[in-house]
């Protein structure tokens, strides 16, 4: 395996590092420390190769990968293990696969992307060789609060989820090339994964409601301008060019309020910061998160993930 320290830089694993008797076992090892904890199992073939080519840019992970056959669980027992809360968004580049969860099954074929709810048991099946890209994102980044009613569901390669899928894709081979842009580009890619959310879920087809579009412009533009300390809502609605009462109206009929929402993307931003650069001080982290001062982001932090931002920091999830 071959890493980089750099941001934005990539990490490669191949099994042909490594002996037959130990590729499998490293993989589903690879497996759970790039995406989350799961059960792997390899298909009938006694030979197995696998490759992963892995980038996180701005706490937002791309993984490419190429494999044999094989059966990805992931248990009520695995997710009590490690309570991780992230969507993973599939994009199947080559071969076929079957993913299940909620009681849907979704087939996979080149050019679909379907998502996962890594807070729900689910299932994916590979018979043959297959490449996909997947794309994993925190919860708290996203709008689409709820995925549950978008998993088990095939974006196809002929319909608008394509656009999607092949924006993931070009984002993740740009990174390559020249990570400034991709960086400049990212935002982007979480605002099209929420309208993928949506129109997965059914509550935003094409022929969406007024109100489910007010909110998705709401939410990209208090997520683009978070970190400005005076931000409010005034300013929120002439950014979206509504009102005020426009603006609250959309908002409660999702049971959100604009302070809320304020609040959960600073501290989201304040997470990454926090974790990224842990000699930074927090009244630096609370001055780059739209904060008034370290103890404004204490209480909010708290509020938001149960824990300060020093526990978080030093990975003590039960510090209080």
């Amino acid at each position: 395996m071959n890493t980089c320290p750099r941001p934005g830089a990539r990490t490669l694993w191949s099994s042909a590092d490594l002996g037959t008797s130990d590729a499998f076992a490293y993989w589903a090892d690879v497996i759970c420390d790039t995406f989350v904890g799961v059960a792997v199992r390899p298909g009938p073939d006694a030979a197995f190769e696998g490759r992963i080519e892995h980038c996180v840019l701005d706490g937002i992970g791309f993984a490419e990968l190429t494999a044999g056959p094989q059966q990805v669980v992931r248990t009520p027992r695995l997710i009590g293990r490690d309570h991780e809360d992230v969507l993973l968004a599939n994009i199947q580049l080559r071969g076929r696969g079957r993913l299940e969860q909620n009681g849907r099954v979704a087939l996979l074929a080149p050019g679909t992307m379907a998502f996962v709810d890594s807070t729900r048991p689910y299932a994916l099946d590979f018979d043959d060789d297959f490449s996909q890209l997947v794309v994993k994102v925190p919860g708290s980044r996203l709008a689409h609060r709820a995925p549950a009613g978008a998993t088990g569901v095939g974006l196809g390669a002929s319909g608008p989820g394509r656009v999607i899928a092949d924006f993931l894709v070009g984002l993740h081979r740009l990174q390559g090339q020249d990570a400034g842009a991709a960086a400049a580009l990212l935002p982007h890619a979480v605002d099209l994964l929420d309208t993928g959310l949506a129109w997965a879920a059914g509550s935003v087809p094409p022929e969406a409601s007024a109100t489910a579009l007010t909110r998705e412009r709401i939410h990209r533009f208090v997520r683009r301008h978070a970190a400005d300390p005076r931000l409010d809502a005034a300013g929120v609605a002439a950014g979206c060019g509504i009102s005020r009462r426009t603006m609250y109206r959309a908002l409660a009929a999702y049971g959100e309020s604009l302070t809320e929402l304020i609040r959960r993307l600073r501290v989201s931003h304040a997470q990454r910061l926090v974790r990224s650069y842990p000699e930074r001080p927090l009244a630096a982290v609370a001055h780059a998160c739209g904060f008034g001062g370290d103890a404004q982001l204490h209480r909010a932090f708290r509020a938001v993930t149960g824990m300060t931002p020093g526990a978080y920091r030093a990975g003590r999830p039960g510090a209080q």
